[in-house]
């Protein structure tokens, strides 16, 4: 009986929606359970929360509370989820999530935001402007539709650090947020400002080399990407055109197969847990559920207007005598049309892929020709994105025959002097 008065007084129980909002009214740090009703809190972190508020001796700003989720209408969105999840409320603000029993997390995640609110008290800092995280059912088919009406998309930010950027790592790190289907919606490579990093990394503003990372962080040129868990597929390699109603619908990894075998709704890692996880977060810092777009404006200002315009992604590829011979000169002028590389491969294309790439010239004569070109060395791989892109690409390579682009536009790229047939699709 003693051990169930501790867990009482050590955890607040909210069950229903007043209590919650009644509960939001607690002054600094409120650490929540959200549970479930047919599996109850979760047990194995009650240790850690007892040893922290013994720790930290901070009765007044830090309270645990569990919060089942089947009884209150804010956190519907986290109704019949399988793992346990912790929000971390400050004055009434959800500023943080963490799924999962992931205690050394949860743990540095209370420590850091505790210290904040004692600097704050002592006057030693300034309140960091939180970015208050907006609960969205992702396993709802119209999630992200009502999302967008109820309240602003959410985004994350990712910047790729200068000693990144000057060691060729950006292509990489794209290339793998891509093939993990996140979206990148807008992308700037800039020498970042002392303000601008004060105000991105704020939450470390106390650690005491913090000077010194802001001196790191403004001696070279980052990247800035502006990224969202869309529900795009991503492209195979063997299409020649592609957008995203039509891309691949293979799972990620054995892990998802399992959960979906099993009926189990699998919950799509976070940003932050998929950079972990290639072991590339080392390489850039990411601020994650980004609702005020006035946050992005500090690095991207236009990116409302980039939003407003409707992109299109296809997938090109250059055969192995253009890749050789004008690799650079095709890549300026695709550029320089206004199409952005999202990212680009070296493959080899087999006899039976290049036949099926190019079956609309199998009744042509020089077809043979045709397939020992495609498969004589490495062709390049494109993803390209544009407003109208695949309009504007067939405009860009011209029309489709060899008779078509021999009378209408002898100099086009894709079809140089004494060839039987365009370069590049």
């Amino acid at each position: 009986m003693a051990s169930k008065q501790r867990e009482i007084q050590l955890q607040e129980a909210i069950n229903n929606q007043s209590l919650w909002e009644e509960m939001l009214q607690n002054k600094g740090l409120t650490v929540i359970d959200v549970y479930q009703a047919w599996c109850g809190p979760c047990k194995a972190m009650q240790t850690l929360f007892r040893k922290l508020k013994n720790e930290l001796n901070e009765d007044e700003i830090l309270h645990f509370a569990v919060a089942e989720a089947d009884s209150i209408v804010a956190l519907q969105p986290f109704r019949d989820k399988c793992e346990p999840v912790f929000l971390f409320s400050v004055n009434g603000k959800i500023v943080a999530e963490i799924k999962g029993a992931n205690a050394p997390l949860v743990s540095q995640k209370i420590i850091t935001l505790i210290n904040e609110e004692r600097k704050i008290a002592a006057g030693e800092m300034v309140r960091p402007q939180y970015h208050e995280i907006v609960f969205v059912d992702s396993d709802s088919e119209d999630a992200g539709e009502a999302s967008y009406e109820s309240a602003d998309q959410l985004y994350s930010i990712a910047i790729i650090k200068p000693n990144a950027v000057t060691a060729r790592k950006v292509q990489e790190i794209k290339e793998k947020i891509i093939d993990a289907e996140f979206v990148i919606e807008a992308e700037d490579k800039k020498l970042l400002t002392e303000e601008q990093v004060r105000y991105f990394y704020s939450r470390i503003a106390d650690q005491p080399d913090f000077e010194d990372f802001v001196s790191f962080m403004t001696s070279g040129l980052s990247y800035i990407l502006v990224v969202s868990q869309g529900k795009e597929k991503r492209p195979s390699w063997d299409e020649s055109e592609s957008n995203s109603e039509t891309e691949s619908k293979e799972p990620w990894d054995d892990h998802e197969k399992t959960a979906k075998s099993s009926g189990m709704k699998q919950k799509r890692e976070s940003f932050q847990e998929y950079l972990e996880r290639q072991q590339i977060s080392q390489f850039c810092d990411v601020e994650e559920n980004i609702s005020n777009t006035k946050f992005i404006d500090v690095f991207i200002p236009d990116f409302k207007k980039i939003k407003g315009i409707k992109l299109e992604k296809i997938l090109a590829l250059l055969r192995p005598a253009l890749f050789n011979e004008r690799k650079e000169d095709v890549l300026n002028i695709i550029q320089d049309e206004g199409f952005k590389i999202l990212m680009q491969r070296q493959i080899v294309l087999s006899e039976e892929a290049a036949k099926t790439l190019c079956m609309e010239y199998e009744n042509k004569d020089y077809f043979g020709n045709l397939i020992e070109n495609m498969t004589s060395g490495p062709s390049l791989v494109l993803v390209l994105v544009r407003e109208n892109g695949l309009g504007h690409w067939k405009q860009l390579i011209g029309p489709s025959t060899v008779e078509e682009a021999k009378e209408y536009l002898p100099d086009r790229v894709g079809l140089k002097s004494g060839e039987e047939e365009p370069s590049f699709k």
